[in-house]
């Protein structure tokens, strides 16, 4: 079977095939199509990351808490949560389960409801990760920080967290490009993404193979772009002679 890449360059209504594949006024071709799926894409894939930074660093922090047992099982009791309920069945209960309960969420856009549901299940992995880094650093650091004078926020803010960060890195790496293939599930309820433009412009124009052929090379250029930022920044912060220790130690 021969690949017609021409596909790409018709017209979305008339499947007409317009000169430079790139439509104007109200012709949109498959090619226009691909770009906005694409954007959609990175905007809920970047937009979910933040939340999940944050989320995720804000609870793997309370995990590592000293004396505070009643916060320590809180951040637990998320981290399970959210890690145990598959993404899809949680993206679901946030657009049609959590608008019925919570009448303010029917009228928010699906893809604010979308970023949120994907942010929250990464976060939990975040969080993990956090909490490891946090307690892989010698006990020391702590030490020194109570020493200094510090409070606690103070501590984690200005000596334990800097340190984490660094350290974690490389799994963060992979939560970037998880959550931007994870970023698919959005085609569930209909937010124009990659993989919802392949389900529906594949079933148009009965090209599935070059369709899919073109959304498999953006998401592979996608992942590999967040590669080589992650490694640029990972360079970057190393900390020259530092060795983490990774046998899981309390503090």
């Amino acid at each position: 079977m021969s690949l017609d890449w021409q596909v790409f360059c018709l017209d979305t209504i008339d499947k007409e095939a317009v000169k430079g594949c790139f439509g104007s006024g109200r012709t949109q071709t498959y090619l226009d199509w691909l770009l906005q799926a694409w954007g959609q894409t990175v905007i809920v894939a970047c937009a979910s990351l933040v939340v999940a930074l944050v989320v995720g660093s804000l609870v793997g922090t309370l995990r590592t808490l000293p004396d505070s047992p009643i916060v320590t099982r809180l951040g637990n009791a998320w981290v399970e949560l959210f890690r145990n309920i598959p993404l899809l069945v949680q993206i679901f209960l946030w657009y049609h389960v959590l608008p019925v309960l919570i009448p303010v969420f029917a009228s928010t856009n699906k893809l604010v409801l979308v970023v949120m549901g994907l942010g929250l299940f990464t976060s939990a992995r975040i969080a993990e990760q956090v909490r490891a880094g946090i307690q892989s650093l010698p006990r020391g650091q702590r030490y020194a920080g109570m020493a200094m004078g510090f409070t606690t926020p103070q501590y984690y803010r200005y000596v334990l967290l800097p340190m984490a960060f660094r350290i974690i890195i490389p799994p963060l790496t992979s939560e970037a490009m998880n959550i931007f293939k994870n970023s698919s599930v959005a085609f569930a309820v209909s937010v124009t993404e990659l993989t919802f433009f392949a389900q529906q412009a594949g079933e148009e124009t009965s090209r599935g193979v070059e369709i899919y052929l073109a959304v498999t090379a953006l998401y592979v250029i996608s992942a590999f772009a967040i590669n080589r930022i992650m490694a640029v920044i990972e360079k970057r912060a190393r900390v020259p002679g530092f060795v983490a220790n990774t046998g899981g130690g309390g503090h």
